[in-house]
């Protein structure tokens, strides 16, 4: 663990390799696990302003799921998620025409129609990040189902930091990404 400003940050984000292969896991991130995708308090609140424009992308097992649980969830630590459908989909999952999961905010971000991505906790992943009083845990989030990823990152030699670096810098900063690259360099 190393620490930049306010955050600890995992070694693993600059040892692990890491690159999406979505032809290998058709996106089984978005449909497995047993909670909705964490978000951020203010993209509640982003969620509820866009949802309007969101609604017409997604599925309508997931318009339901949303119009019975809320735009998000709050679980019994307070922290708030995107509602499932039936326990296991984000409501906010569409698929393409090969099956694959994609998500539907982003979809309606990609046309224009808005110009939010997706919650950050989703550009992030494998990166998680557990905010805490006095410093936020930048953390790597190793899962079987991503085993193809790990496997196209070692191939294509690209690390988790590299792979994530768009949201990284969403999330914390230029600056911060740039001090990350440093730290990285003298790593190796």
């Amino acid at each position: 663990m190393f620490q930049l400003g306010k955050t600890i940050v995992s070694e693993e984000i600059i040892e692990k390799d890491f690159v999406c292969n979505l032809s290998a896991c058709k996106g089984a991130c978005c449909v497995d696990g047993d909670a909705g995708a964490p978000l951020e308090l203010e993209e509640t609140k982003i969620l509820e302003g866009i949802y309007p424009k969101v609604k017409p992308f997604l599925r309508k097992e997931g318009i339901a799921a949303i119009e019975s649980q809320g735009i998000f969830t709050t679980n019994d630590f307070g922290e708030h998620e995107t509602p499932l459908i039936n326990g296991a989909d984000c409501a906010y999952v569409i698929f393409d025409k090969k099956g694959t999961a994609l998500c539907a905010i982003e979809e309606a971000y990609n046309q224009g129609v808005i110009n939010w991505k997706k919650p950050v906790s989703c550009h992030l992943y494998p990166v998680r990040v557990k905010d805490y009083t006095e410093f936020s845990a930048v953390n790597y989030h190793k899962w079987e189902i991503c085993d193809d990823a790990c496997a196209l990152g070692k191939e294509l030699q690209v690390p988790v930091y590299k792979f994530v670096k768009q949201a990284l810098i969403r999330k914390f900063g230029e600056d911060w990404y740039m001090e990350l690259e440093k730290v990285a360099e003298k790593y190796k």
